[in-house]
């Protein structure tokens, strides 16, 4: 699963848990490369009966034109999937602290005895969205994990809860 809490004992002997989400990463810097190429190398085959011949030239730069199209969608994705949220639980606050690829990092806090994970099925952006509703807000937390990710995070994350805010 792409998250993983840790748990801490504070300074003045409190519990202190911390979760951190990010999105699946599935293509690495080694698969990136054997894409580029096999599909430059696939590219090429039907080149080869065109060799010698003007029409080479006038449909090499549509095919380039397609490598780079390829190339700046994946690494435009890979940026996009630079998402990393921090939940922080002590018994006092709870904090959600959300790094986005483009633009600020989103911060929340609550008192943690007034907070709650709410799981709603349907009517959210994606089917089983979790949120964590406290100090007049409700803020989504994990909204790019699979479904069955999402249910397991909302039953971690409301015991964690159950247990920060009444030890």
């Amino acid at each position: 699963m792409p998250y993983t809490w840790t748990m801490d004992t504070g300074e003045d002997g409190a519990q202190e848990a911390e979760l951190r989400l990010w999105p699946h990463q599935s293509l690495s810097a080694k698969g990136f490369v054997t894409f580029i190429g096999i599909f430059f190398f696939m590219a090429l085959i039907p080149f080869y009966g065109l060799l010698g011949t003007l029409l080479l030239w006038g449909l090499l730069p549509f095919m380039l034109a397609a490598l780079w199209g390829i190339w700046y969608a994946l690494r435009r994705n890979e940026k996009d999937r630079q998402i990393l949220e921090v939940l922080t639980l002590t018994p006092d606050t709870t904090q959600l602290l959300r790094h986005n690829p483009r633009g600020p990092a989103q911060d929340w806090q609550s008192n943690t005895y007034w907070v709650s994970a709410q799981m709603h099925e349907t009517g959210g952006p994606v089917p089983y969205y979790v949120t964590l509703k406290g100090a007049g807000r409700e803020v989504e937390i994990g909204a790019f994990l699979s479904e069955e990710e999402r249910k397991a995070l909302y039953l971690e994350l409301s015991d964690r809860l159950r247990l920060m805010a009444r030890p």
